[in-house]
């Protein structure tokens, strides 16, 4: 999975589990308006709280002009707290292919040339063992082929306790990435690295001369009319609108659950910051494939992809994965792990747009959390094609 993977941004997951801690949410799943059309979507969600022990799940659709909102579980722990139907929740990575966006326009602007080195707008700002910034292209952070470490696993997310409320200043999160060795020659393999994002952050505001996050909301943000997406701003750890609560392992020696809903986000910044909701995200993704928010010429590009082996079939191109459905075709997307939410979903070209949305990571409350995380991407593609 995109989180799971995402240089181990939480695949510390995939080796912990919360011993002798049971989920005790109830479903409140969704009146819907054609409940039989609905329900295996339904029950997608539900075996989500049930089988796979997150607190709570929420989809959004939207497919032959048919809207849908479901949901399944609690929004709280150990109570029958309904959940809020398409709340906000953290977007986490989805921040990414936002990010890139933004980059996109700046070469469509003339401002940015893809495939010069990063050392050409950010001189002697990239240094480290093994690394040569005249050969990283912003192509290659982009598509995650830069070979750069990734500074969340340097950072001390492991201890989720310790960091809940500490604030990253993006300096920080890049001194502590570029301490190591580069894990590959630019160009020669894909392995997903925030820091990457953070660069290409980093990028917008040299060339923009403007904090990212405002650029993200004007160029990307209001432009697709997400009205109920935006950036934390600094010292902000709320959620702003209506939303369940998100749980995390506070620290791996005792697998005790805590409640992550708020939390300082700045160690994501243009890697995963943002706060949105499951059709935000979904509606996103289909002004991205209209043609809404980069001309032609560059959203072809942002689609030039390579293998992403995490699994079969997924690739990655500018910012986006491309994900093969079991109905035929593919869904463009991106998705996101943060401590307390996991998201997924995107749009296909023929105008299905799907967003899912889970209030812990796969393994916070045991089992397998890889087998949680397929269970994520199956009701995904059971939004898309059933």
């Amino acid at each position: 999975m995109p989180g799971t993977h995402t240089s181990k941004l939480r695949g510390r997951l995939l080796l912990l589990a919360a011993a002798g801690l049971i989920s005790t949410t109830t479903l409140t799943s969704a009146a819907v308006a054609n409940p039989a059309h609905d329900r295996p979507l339904q029950e997608s969600l539900d075996s989500l709280v049930k089988q796979e022990k997150f607190p709570a799940a929420l989809a959004w659709t939207s497919k032959g002009g048919r809207e849908t909102s479901l949901v399944a579980g609690s929004s709280r722990l150990g109570k029958h707290d309904p959940v809020p139907h398409d709340a906000q929740v953290r977007a986490g990575s989805n921040t990414k292919s936002f990010t890139a966006v933004v980059v996109l326009q700046l070469v469509a602007e003339g401002r940015v040339d893809l495939d010069a080195p990063i050392e050409k707008y950010l001189p002697n700002v990239v240094r480290g063992p093994g690394i040569d910034a005249e050969k990283i292209t912003v192509r290659n952070l982009l598509q995650h082929t830069s070979g750069l470490p990734n500074y969340t696993e340097h950072i001390g997310l492991e201890e989720f306790d310790k960091v809940q409320h500490k604030f990253f200043h993006p300096s920080d999160l890049l001194a502590a990435a570029l301490a190591h060795p580069a894990k590959f020659a630019p160009g020669t393999k894909w392995e997903y690295s925030n820091t990457n994002y953070l660069l290409a952050g980093m990028l917008i505001e040299k060339i923009t001369e403007r904090p990212v996050q405002e650029q993200i909301t004007r160029r990307v943000i209001e432009k697709a009319g997400l009205d109920h997406t935006y950036w934390p701003q600094p010292g902000d750890q709320t959620i702003r609108s209506p939303h369940p609560s998100g749980y995390a392992i506070g620290n791996p020696k005792t697998g005790k659950v805590v409640d992550a809903t708020e939390m300082d986000p700045s160690w994501g910044g243009a890697a995963g910051q943002l706060i949105s909701t499951p059709s935000d995200l979904a509606k996103f993704a289909r002004a991205l494939l209209d043609g809404k928010l980069l001309p032609a010429r560059q959203l072809a590009e942002m689609r030039k992809t390579v293998d992403a082996p995490l699994l079969p079939g997924w690739r990655y191109g500018l910012g986006v994965f491309s994900v093969p459905l079991s109905c035929g075709g593919r869904y463009w997307g991106h998705g996101g792990d943060i401590d307390g939410f996991e998201t997924r979903g995107g749009a296909t070209d023929d105008g299905r747009s799907v967003g899912l949305a889970v209030t812990a990571l796969p393994g916070t409350f045991g089992g397998d959390p890889e087998k949680s995380a397929k269970a994520v991407m199956s009701a995904v593609d059971t939004a898309f094609c059933e």
